[in-house]
């Protein structure tokens, strides 16, 4: 004790210790005291030492601070020293002003010491468990040092920290403490953790971080709330910010839906706090990042979705009709209603109808349009409503037909603004800005959209009293050769090429004009600045697709014509340069990575995103258009009838092939009854051949029983002349019964070959005419009456087999009276009379199923004329199709042996020319060339003889 009053208090005499000596002491007596008393008051100094002496406290007692985390884990009190020390060497004051070099100096060294710290993960893992405890003087240091090493060196303490057991799950535990500022700073601590690390974003979220974030939230008091809201704001950006997982999460968990109170404002909206402003601005982002155009189109729609249901949107849009909000929100607030409202077709309709609180009623796009073409309003708001404008018309076909319908004569209200008029007057407006702005807000509404091109074409201008109207098509070129400022050139000509691009009908009117050609042809071969280049690859542009949307209507501006026009006063490599140029402009590259239109003056408004995707679109065919010869145009279009009409032919084998598909289909079915038919025929017949067995067997024990009775008697001929049959009648008898039953054996046989070839056929699967399915229809209906008649067969069968059964009870050896001899005689007779009429049946079916299998016989062969006429049919599609990539193939060989040729044909050429050697027309040294083959041909000849 003596030891620390003597650094903590007065000075003695003598010479003082330097401060690192006294470090040093004081890291001996934390390595070497036994006494806990002793360890805490040397950490006690250590702490109040290690902001002035940052370095050797740093160097010195690390090890030892560690060892007193690991092993004086019951004292609460030499841990929070223990950790505050820490933090102080590791982390940097930003509070105190220090100069530039000194404060470099700083961060170098508390990544230093982090470093040195991290260099062992159970560091982190020890940080991680104390953490759980919940004495402040331990728990706070602990999430400011944890805080301090994710600032200095975050990635290395995200990967220990995800590996450590229960790591993200300790952490969580933070936002649950009542202690406000441990739970406020636990917030900063999960800020640092989840930036930039998807998987401990995803644990986060998971471990119930939306729903404890969304409740601090509402006891802040939303967005009246003070820094604690806006610290839990940054958190939810982080993570839902690029994480479709977390953002998924989000939606299915009905979180959006508490996201609508955030938005209610009040009646008076003055006199809003910096504070309030921040947090409602990070609000708006937080709902972008779930709409934003980045995400996959299915998560972005289905969030679309809950935010008109639950009533976000409605209240987005009361906000941006409200009164006294602030500009940088009502700016803010306009671009989240734009992507909420982006290709989904409910949120635009719904925003159509929205009507701004003013008396009469004005729709809100009508109110917006009036702020983007007033050059008095602030540069970032009429941005954000040129974006607003464009998400409502992006796959919108009935908003884009609403918009040019405010421009045509039927339509157009004089008692009232429309959104067309405004878009009109912005578009021939003396700024500048207004004019890019209209430009390009009307080219979205001719995107992709064919007819609404063809009706703006109907607009007429009035230009001036007692001057005739003059179209908008003729407007916009004639305000181009005024010589108005780039901004407006090229805010024209992305009009004009989005508006004539894939319309024949556009292309035509453009060209109708006698001065539009020579302009762009002038326009594009003359030597001009740097800033009119861009104009002029637009130019270039605009006269390519006048080329390659050529219908060829207009005898004076055929394609052919145009393309010598540009050989003659432009140069098609001139013309080539000229268009490239667009796409190695600086602004172009930054307006194609993002639908929003970002500039940072006005003067770098120059393209659009949707057209960056045309340009790219036509930049390669416009070239190849260009370039090409008249002779290699007819060779394509040649090429082309010939793919054409291959495909017709294959368009055509195609229908055959589906028609003989449900042809086969139709027999398979047919096929599928007839085999079912077959097998209950057969268990008709085994069932019949059983009770034919059976009659069989009764039929031979009254045999034997008879003869039994005729031994006994003696009297062989009253047996023979029992009930009046005679041996002869009753052995003709039997003979009759084993012709029925070979006859129906036969039968069996039969039906088991046509089952047989039912099968075949079904097994064959090959496509059949018309006349192959009537044919198995009629066999179908022949296969039923055989039916019907073995059945028939079959009962008569039955009743003669009863009818014998009875005469042979009656054969018992008893005497017989003569009156009902004459009596069974006469049944004998019926029944040999019945047995003939089934002979004659019996004969009748054998014919009948001889001439079902000659049917069958010839349907086989329909079968088989049908299989080889598909084959051929495939045969010569395969054939005519490898033949179309043959002669491309060989196209392009011929194109490439061309091109060589005529290079070194060029430079052999050149080479003449520089070693002075007089160079021929081609037509002479292909002369020359002829006659020395000749004369080599008559040597040769010469010398064979």
């Amino acid at each position: 004790m003596d030891f620390l009053r003597g650094v903590m208090g007065s000075k003695p005499a003598g010479p003082q210790p330097t401060g690192a000596e006294t470090i040093q002491k004081l890291c001996d007596r934390v390595a070497s005291s036994t006494l806990l008393e002793d360890r805490r008051d040397a950490v006690r100094a250590l702490k109040s030492l290690s902001k002035k002496y940052r370095l050797e406290v740093g160097t010195m007692s690390m090890d030892h601070l560690v060892r007193i985390l690991q092993t004086d884990r019951s004292d609460t009190e030499i841990l929070g020293y223990a950790l505050d020390t820490l933090y102080n060497i590791v982390c940097n004051d930003e509070e105190e002003e220090q100069e530039e070099n000194q404060q470099k100096q700083e961060d170098d060294l508390g990544a230093q010491f982090t470093d040195k710290f991290i260099q062992e993960p159970e560091n982190i893992t020890l940080l991680l468990t104390l953490l759980e405890e919940f004495d402040f003087h331990v728990r706070w240091p602990g999430v400011k040092l944890l805080t301090a090493l994710l600032k200095s060196q975050c990635a290395q303490v995200q990967g220990i920290v995800l590996v450590s057991p229960m790591g993200v799950s300790r952490l969580m535990d933070l936002l649950a403490d009542s202690r406000e500022v441990i739970r406020n700073d636990g917030l900063l601590l999960l800020q640092q953790l989840t930036k930039g690390n998807a998987a401990i974003q995803k644990i986060v979220a998971f471990e119930n971080a939306f729903e404890r974030l969304l409740d601090i939230i509402t006891e802040e008091g939303s967005s009246d709330g003070g820094i604690v809201v806006e610290d839990c704001l940054l958190l939810l950006l982080n993570l839902l910010k690029n994480n479709s997982s977390n953002q998924n999460f989000f939606k299915e968990g009905s979180y959006i839906q508490k996201m609508k109170p955030w938005f209610e404002v009040g009646d008076d909206n003055s006199g809003w706090s910096a504070q309030k402003v921040t947090n409602l601005h990070l609000m708006l982002q937080l709902v972008r990042v779930l709409v934003s155009p980045v995400n996959s189109p299915g998560a972005t729609a289905s969030c679309q979705k809950a935010m008109f249901q639950c009533g976000l949107l409605q209240q987005l849009c009361t906000i941006l009709m409200a009164t006294g909000v602030p500009a940088d929100i009502l700016t803010e607030t306009i671009n989240t209603v734009s992507e909420v409202i982006r290709g989904s077709e409910v949120n635009q309709d719904y925003f159509a109808s929205v009507n701004a609180p003013s008396n009469p009623p004005r729709p809100a796009i009508v109110v917006l349009l009036m702020s983007m073409v007033n050059e008095r309003q602030p540069f970032v708001l009429r941005c954000a409503v040129l974006y607003c404008f464009q998400c409502f018309l992006y796959k919108n076909q009935k908003g884009q037909g609403e918009i040019v319908a405010t421009l045509l004569p039927s339509t157009i209200d004089a008692n009232s603004i429309s959104a067309g008029q405004l878009l009109c007057g912005g578009l021939f407006s003396p700024d500048s800005l207004s004019n890019w702005c209209a430009a390009v807000a009307l080219a979205h509404a001719l995107q992709d959209n064919l007819t609404q091109k063809e009706q703006l074409l109907r607009v007429q201008l009035a230009t001036s009293l007692g001057k005739p109207p003059v179209s908008l098509l003729q407007q916009c070129t004639n305000i181009l050769s005024q010589g108005s400022r780039v901004q407006t050139k090229v805010g024209l000509l992305m009009l004009l090429c989005t508006w004539i691009s894939n319309c024949p009908i556009a292309v035509m009117h453009f060209l109708h004009n006698q001065d539009n050609v020579p302009f762009l042809t002038g326009q594009i071969s003359e030597n001009l600045g740097e800033d009119e280049r861009l104009v002029q690859g637009l130019c270039a542009l605009l006269l390519g697709i006048c080329i390659y949307y050529n219908d060829n209507s207009l005898e004076n501006y055929t394609k052919e014509k145009l393309k010598q026009l540009i050989e003659k006063r432009i140069g098609k490599e001139n013309f080539v340069e000229k268009l490239a140029f667009i796409t190695k402009h600086e602004l172009y590259s930054r307006a194609a990575q993002k639908p929003q239109p970002a500039f940072s003056t006005p003067e770098h408004m120059l393209f659009d995103h949707e057209f960056t995707k045309l340009v790219k679109e036509l930049e390669g065919m416009i070239t190849k258009a260009v370039l090409r010869s008249s002779e290699e145009e007819k060779k394509e279009e040649e090429v082309k009838k010939t793919l054409e009409q291959h495909d017709s032919i294959v368009t055509q084998y195609k229908e055959l092939i589906r028609e003989q598909d449900s042809q086969i289909n139709e027999l398979k079915k047919q096929v599928t009854s007839l085999t079912s038919q077959t097998e209950n025929l057969e268990s008709t017949i085994t069932q019949q051949l059983s009770q034919i067995q059976q009659h069989k067997d009764q039929y031979n024990i009254l045999k034997l029983k008879l003869g039994k009775d005729t031994q006994q008697t003696g009297n062989q001929a009253e047996a023979a002349h029992v009930n009046g049959l005679q041996p002869e009648e009753l052995s003709q008898l039997r003979e009759r019964l084993e012709e029925m039953q070979t006859q129906n054996q036969l039968l069996q046989t039969q039906l088991t070959e046509k089952d047989s070839l039912i099968t075949s056929l079904k097994a064959e699967n090959v496509p059949s005419a018309e006349d192959s399915t009537s044919e198995v229809t009629e066999l179908r209906k022949e296969v039923e009456g055989l039916k019907a008649q073995l059945q028939s067969q079959t009962a008569e069968i039955t009743q003669l087999q009863n009818e014998r059964q009875e005469l042979l009870r009656g054969a018992e050896p008893t005497a017989a009276v003569p009156a009902e001899e004459s009596v069974y005689k006469e049944k004998i007779a019926e029944l040999e009379s019945r047995l003939s009429a089934q002979t004659t049946e019996t004969q009748k079916l054998k014919g009948e199923v001889k001439t079902l299998l000659e049917r069958k016989e010839s349907m086989e062969k329909d079968l088989a004329s049908a299989t080889s006429t598909s084959a051929i049919l495939q045969a010569e599609k395969n054939k005519l199709q490898q033949e179309v990539q043959d002669s491309k193939k060989e196209q392009d060989d011929l194109l490439m042996l061309l091109a060589d040729q005529d290079q070194k044909i060029l430079s052999l050429k050149q080479r003449l020319k520089d070693l002075g050697e007089p160079i021929e027309d081609e037509d002479d040294l292909d002369s020359r060339d002829q006659f020395d083959d000749d004369d080599e041909e008559e040597e040769e000849e010469e010398c064979d003889e």
